[in-house]
């Protein structure tokens, strides 16, 4: 079990970090943790290429690990600025790069979810925006993550001393062990919603007090589509909800509104079978975040997908 500490100062988790891995980043100023967790003996699955639909290549840690997470205030540096800078200091500290990749071209949505990282709201990640690398020194193994939201920028370190390694390969899409056209994916969204019953679309956005769904492309549209593909009896009904901002009628309607936009979305532009999917809203009856901050209040406008059946 990792023990979380929030809030920590940036001096205290340097020199908390400088006892438990062998990199201490330098960070612009302002940068606060966020989070922190530790463990003397655990694993990780460290993502060395992208996620695809077959599986992604892994390389298997066992050891004493470290996690970090940064934010950084009304820091307006783009990802790959903030990724440029700490990548020179990983180089110059003699990690070798395993792997890097942005955003699309690392798996998106897929490939984010399938990393261990610390939790929003302490570990912000847009599913449009976000930059990965991995390196290597010796036994020493980091894994860092950088986004950002629309006022503040993320960075999420992961150290791990590794005692044992082994290297998990893509499984060969035409083995057994793969899924069929009639089975559920292992991985993605899918398993989320038959583990937890719901999954959160984390990638679309909506403004206060509005339902249209801006933006083109969505890869959690894409993900859930591909679900309902393989799951033709499977039933979800999406829900939305909204911010503490104004009356809860009104805001009942305009989460359903946003909900049934993206129901809309998911028919017209992905094929997913009409049947397959209701709309309905919350108001702000079940926030995820504080309704006292604007970063919560943005988690808060949300839509979910909810499995309420498997049954034709």
């Amino acid at each position: 079990m990792k023990s979380l500490i929030f809030a920590a100062p940036l001096w205290l988790a340097s020199a908390a970090m400088l006892a438990a891995g062998p990199f201490v980043p330098e960070l612009p100023q302002g940068a606060m943790v966020s989070a922190q967790a530790s463990n003397p003996a655990t694993s990780l699955a460290l993502a060395t290429g992208p996620w695809r639909p077959e599986g992604a290549e892994r390389r298997m840690l066992e050891g004493a690990r470290s996690d970090t997470a940064w934010r950084l205030r009304a820091n307006q540096m783009t990802t790959l600025q903030l990724l440029a800078s700490l990548r020179q200091q990983i180089a110059a500290e003699g990690y070798s790069i395993l792997y890097e990749c942005e955003t699309d071209a690392c798996g998106g949505f897929d490939f984010r979810y399938a990393l261990d990282l610390l939790p929003e709201p302490q570990m912000h990640v847009d599913l449009a925006d976000f930059r990965y690398l991995a390196a290597r020194k010796g036994a020493d193994y980091l894994a860092l993550t950088v986004s950002r939201s629309s006022e503040s920028g993320f960075i999420h370190l992961t150290e791990m001393t590794a005692q044992a390694i082994t290297t998990a390969e893509p499984e060969n899409p035409l083995t057994p062990t793969q899924p069929t056209p009639t089975e559920a994916p292992k991985e993605g969204i899918g398993a989320t919603l038959e583990t937890a019953g719901r999954a959160v679309l984390e990638d679309l956005a909506f403004e206060s007090g509005k339902s249209a769904l801006e933006g083109e492309d969505f890869p959690s549209l894409a993900a859930l589509a591909d679900y309902l593909s393989t799951r033709p009896e499977a039933r979800v009904t999406l829900v939305g909800h909204t911010d503490a901002v104004g009356a809860l009628g009104p805001n009942v309607a305009i989460s359903k509104a946003r909900a049934e936009a993206v129901r809309a979305r998911l028919i017209e532009r992905y094929g997913v079978s009409a049947k397959q999917l209701t709309a309905e809203g919350a108001g702000w009856l079940a926030p995820r975040a504080t309704n006292l901050t604007e970063e919560g209040r943005t988690q808060n406008r949300r839509v979910e997908a909810v499995l309420t059946s498997t049954r034709s």
